[in-house]
């Protein structure tokens, strides 16, 4: 009996052991091609990069992120965005540190951000955003034209979960968010076949959204259950992150991809889920 406890107890010690040094360590590419048949032809190939949860200062510090950015300039993408939690509130960061690495990405398109629920209680995250050149989509959006006098549609939504604000609250007082989703619609009622995105924090909020309005959401937050354990990792998922936390959902007619993230929260491991950033291909066939 007591042979087997050790044994157990060694597999759990390495378990955690890899999980800390190996599990976080390298960043992984995920590519995807999405594919939407109304596409304009102009923009048939658009390379869209997709960061998410990054949370400076747990495993991510100034040289990883500036590797990431070198990476990610190796794509040469047309967009880059990014689906909050860029900082964690617990965790100490360098303001010029991150807006340096950030501010090498390049983007011919643009680059947009929006906040996550770590984001938001940080006064200087919006300065580092807009210091490094992305684009504040928080519950805003923005047409982006190339090429083509139809543009792209790509608006963002900030966090659902900040000061303990559920969906309910969020949908019946944040009168921005409703101001914006009616003038989207409005929009898109007159220009059917524009190509929209949107960027938002926690996944299971796409249940409370008119999908009609959007043809691709990106989404962070859940990590990919960060321990990818089937069944035992499901027990530690986040609030508005227990229903979709997969990569890939089709809701309705709505393509919804989810970024695993390149940083950790809480315990600083990951098993089975590599520190990563997605890399999608929008095409129309």
């Amino acid at each position: 009996m007591k042979k087997y406890i050790i044994i157990a107890f060694s597999v759990i010690v390495f378990i955690i052991l890899y999980a800390r040094f190996i599990g976080t360590k390298g960043i992984k590419v995920n590519e995807f091609k999405v594919v939407n048949k109304n596409l304009n032809e102009a923009y048939h190939g658009l390379k869209i990069v997709h960061i998410s949860d990054i949370h400076y200062g747990s495993i991510v510090d100034g040289k990883k992120l500036c590797k990431v950015a070198d990476k990610i300039n190796e794509i040469k993408p047309d967009i880059v965005v990014l689906t909050g939690d860029l900082l964690d509130k617990r965790l100490k960061y360098t303001d010029e540190e991150i807006t340096s690495c950030l501010s090498k990405i390049n983007a011919r398109l643009g680059k947009y951000a929006i906040s996550g629920n770590h984001d938001v209680p940080v006064e200087e995250y919006y300065e580092i955003i807009e210091n490094a050149g992305f684009t504040n989509l928080d519950n805003k959006y923005e047409l982006i034209y190339d090429n083509s006098d139809e543009p792209i549609v790509i608006s963002g939504m900030s966090s659902n979960l900040v000061d303990g604000h559920n969906v309910e609250y969020t949908i019946a007082n944040d009168s921005i968010l409703k101001e914006k989703t009616k003038e989207l619609t409005e929009y898109k009622s007159h220009n059917e076949n524009i190509y929209s995105i949107l960027l938002l924090h926690e996944p299971d909020f796409v249940d409370n959204l008119d999908l009609d309005n959007y043809d691709l959401i990106l989404a962070g937050h859940t990590h990919g259950r960060q321990v990818n354990i089937p069944i035992i990792s499901n027990m530690f998922l986040p609030i508005m992150g227990k229903k979709y936390y997969g990569s890939h959902y089709t809701v309705d007619n709505t393509e919804l991809y989810i970024s695993s993230g390149l940083g950790t929260s809480g315990w600083r491991l990951r098993l089975f889920q590599k520190p990563s950033f997605n890399l999608y291909r929008i095409t129309k066939k």
